[in-house]
């Protein structure tokens, strides 16, 4: 069945010339579709298909792009859901789901870039046009790509690198070519300076907070502060401080040895040549810096780990074998300090010469990160092998963009006096070769098809004001004809990831702080079909200002646009009460949906910070594209509470369908006191 049809249509790419089915078969879960599995001979390319029943396709594919490479079974089995990417809002819009594993068996991009990049998300993408035209009769079905943060940059290589396959694209939660290594270095740095002092911060910028984020911080700390919230980082995501240090060293393990690689002298240079922070170093770097021998007591693999419930390296759950590759150790003797970040190099047994880098301790347990220098050099490691425990590479890279000053991105204005550097520079910029192995390419702002970039004004890894460059690239290249093929919209209390709560979580949990953009990605992809198959134009981009690194937003939905509804909360006409125990308040929201948008379809009151929220409004009808919401709440037990309202918008007004609802957070401080 494939062979001729493709050879006839022709595949454009001679990498991936032959492909195969494997697998082509009816299931009905969790709707009715046809599962198609299948490759390219001679390549590492493999792609899932779901194809919806011919009385429910309307001729267009989403093709959903993850950040790393490895697997084409995300979709299925649920891990795509934080993007929106489930097979059934794509069979419930018309379309087929198409997902690869980016051309690669492992996560890493391997020696052409081009090819996670795009060009095996091109190769799965044209060959579904063929099985598509068998199945339901010879047509060109429409096309969608999108993909968050590393997924984002690898839509943006789809769209600028190929004018034949997708009509449209949705690059979400971006960075830009200077993102790595500098966003993560700055937070790096701020989190160990400020570890102790992140509570206080987190308070004064909480709703009825003093709003002095800098109040009672030393020297250091503030200028840690600063420097951070210069360079972008949203200051609101802070409370999350604990998730980054365990997740964002995970980041760094992965791209570590690569970083050393391209510019291996800065790590002895940063402790010894003048203007480095290390070779004059404070009395908090000299404290932090550990250096340690020791031995392994036991190697704990990725299926054990796995069994243990213990978190895996990034690498691990992506496709890859995990039952000899080591995911965490045990250690004879840990030092005193903080050992996250650190560098494991094994100096005695089989691996010896290779290194791990250390993520997080779980009691007697280190949680390990790896990289794609040492990935398959780690099987061997045994108990008894002997390490050595450095930090100081970690320690070092924490103010790695100091030196790498860019002219083109005013943030770095921060490092300058009169436009000139602070500090000593390195002799290479190392954004764009660390960002273009994953890709292939570096963003050029030239593109044909639609795109809408959806970027959170909270993201604590792709700060926003990086989208705003690319809009600014884009304008440069594309000029007045942008208007035509872009938008942006920039979303309020929405970070990097979508919120998981987890049991024992401490009150306020995160969904009471932040949300899920899913519903914004799936509006948007109606948005993009209709605009690219119908020509009917989206909704006016946000409306934003940049200063001093920080995006701001109007505070009104008319003044705002974009896709966001607005909320207005008070208690008591304020942002902050204080009462006793048995006290009454009356809390009042005016929900607010941005013009031609949709009306309001759900909202729903968390009063006790546990997520549950166990309030819904029961009178909405999704008729109204403004409303004001009153309700009253007594508090039985003292304690300070952060009352949430969580609002949803939906442009076709249905309260009861489930997708593309468009939600917004209000919040405010209740303090109650026993009288």
């Amino acid at each position: 069945m494939s062979g001729s049809a493709w050879g006839a249509a022709g595949s454009k790419d001679p990498e991936f010339d032959k492909p195969y089915i494997d697998v082509d078969e009816w299931r009905d879960s969790p709707v009715r579709h046809r599962y198609v599995h299948g490759g390219f001979e001679g390549t590492d390319l493999r792609f899932s298909y779901y194809f919806p029943p011919a009385e429910r396709y309307e001729g267009r594919f989403f093709q959903p792009l993850m950040f790393m490479s490895g697997t084409e079974h995300a979709a299925g089995a649920g891990f795509l859901v934080g993007m929106g990417a489930s097979i059934d809002f794509a069979i419930d819009n018309g379309a087929y789901l198409v997902e690869s594993n980016l051309g690669r068996l492992n996560p890493f991009p391997g020696k052409d870039g081009t090819v996670p990049g795009f060009r095996a998300s091109a190769a799965a993408a044209r060959y579904s046009r063929v099985v598509a035209a068998e199945m339901y009769g010879e047509h060109r079905p429409y096309g969608y790509c999108y993909g968050g943060s590393g997924g984002g940059f690898k839509t943006i290589a789809c769209l600028e690198n190929t004018t034949d396959v997708w009509d449209g694209g949705i690059p979400f939660v971006i960075g830009s070519p200077q993102s790595l290594p500098n966003v993560f270095s700055v937070q790096a740095h701020a989190l160990r300076i400020l570890w102790h002092k992140f509570p206080q911060i987190v308070d004064a910028i909480e709703p009825g907070g003093s709003g002095d984020m800098y109040a009672g911080l030393s020297a250091e700390e503030r200028e840690a502060l600063a420097e951070a919230t210069a360079m972008g980082f949203p200051p609101r995501a802070w409370f999350h401080y604990e998730k980054f240090a365990r997740s964002y060293t995970s980041v760094w393990a992965a791209w570590a040895d690569n970083m050393m690689r391209l510019d291996p002298t800065y790590f002895e240079e940063f402790w010894t040549v003048p203007g480095y922070l290390g070779a004059n170093p404070t009395e908090s770097l000299l404290r932090a810096r550990i250096q340690h021998k020791t031995t392994i007591a036991k190697p704990i693999m990725g299926d054990e780990a796995a069994e243990l419930g213990l978190p895996l390296p990034l690498a691990m759950p992506r496709g890859v074998p995990v039952s000899d590759i080591v995911a965490a150790v045990k250690i004879d003797d840990l030092p005193d300090g903080d050992v996250r970040g650190a560098m494991l190099t094994f100096t005695s047994g089989s691996a010896s010469g290779c290194n791990l880098w250390i993520v997080g301790v779980q009691g007697d347990i280190v949680l390990t990160g790896v990289g794609e220098k040492y990935f398959e050099g780690l099987g061997g490691v045994k108990a008894g092998d002997e390490v050595v425990i450095d930090n100081s590479p970690y320690l070092a890279f924490q103010t790695y963009h100091r030196h790498q000053v860019h002219p083109d991105y005013p943030v770095w204005n921060y490092f300058c006096i009169d436009g000139k550097p602070i500090y000593p520079q390195r002799p290479m910029l190392l954004g764009g070769p660390m960002s273009k192995p994953g890709t292939g390419t570096v963003q050029n702002g030239r593109f044909s098809a639609k795109m809408i970039v959806v970027e959170t004004l909270m993201d604590d890894a792709a700060y926003p004001w990086q989208a705003a460059w690319y809009e600014q690239l884009i304008r440069k290249a594309q000029g007045a004809e942008a208007d035509d093929r872009f938008r942006l919209y920039f979303i309020d209390h929405a970070m990097h990831m979508a919120p998981m709560d987890m049991p024992g979580d401490p009150r306020p949990v995160g969904s009471t702080r932040y949300l899920s953009y899913a519903g914004v990605l799936q509006q948007a992809l109606l948005d993009l079909a209709a605009w690219a198959e119908r020509g009917i134009s989206p909704p006016p981009s946000t409306v934003y200002d940049v200063v001093d690194g920080q995006v701001h937003v109007p505070a009104t939905a008319a003044d705002r646009k974009g896709l966001q509804p607005t909320i207005d909360l008070t208690v008591d006409g304020r942002d902050r009460v204080d009462v006793a125990v048995g006290q009454t308040v009356e809390f009042v929201a005016v929900v607010d949906v941005p013009p031609g948008t949709g009306n309001v379809v759900s909202a729903e009151w968390d009063f006790d910070g546990s997520g549950d929220y166990a309030v819904k409004e029961t009178k909405i009808d999704g008729s109204q594209t403004s409303c004001t919401l009153r309700v009253s709440h007594t508090f039985t037990e003292p304690g300070t509470y952060f009352p949430t309202l969580r609002a949803c918008s939906q442009r076709r007004g249905d309260t009861r369908w489930p997708h593309a609802r468009v939600p917004n957070l209000g919040r405010v401080r209740v303090v109650v006191t026993a009288g």
